[in-house]
């Protein structure tokens, strides 16, 4: 398992990042066709927003929508 330390700041910085990222990915679901493609898509998604969870309660950060 691969552990990460952030300060504060960069626990904020990474999770805005994370939410940039995620609201594209969401687009980019949405317009593929190629059904194994968007599955992949979705499990990345997944795994994205669990991150995001994990940052959010590790560093006590407001979840943002």
């Amino acid at each position: 398992m691969t552990q990460l330390s952030l300060d504060t700041e960069g626990a904020a910085v990474l999770a805005d990042a994370l939410r940039s990222y995620l609201s594209d990915l969401h687009s980019e679901i949405a317009g593929t066709d190629n059904f194994d493609y968007r599955e992949a898509l979705k499990r990345r998604e997944q795994m994205l927003n669990g991150i995001l969870s994990q940052l959010q309660a590790g560093q006590e950060l407001p979840p943002q929508s």
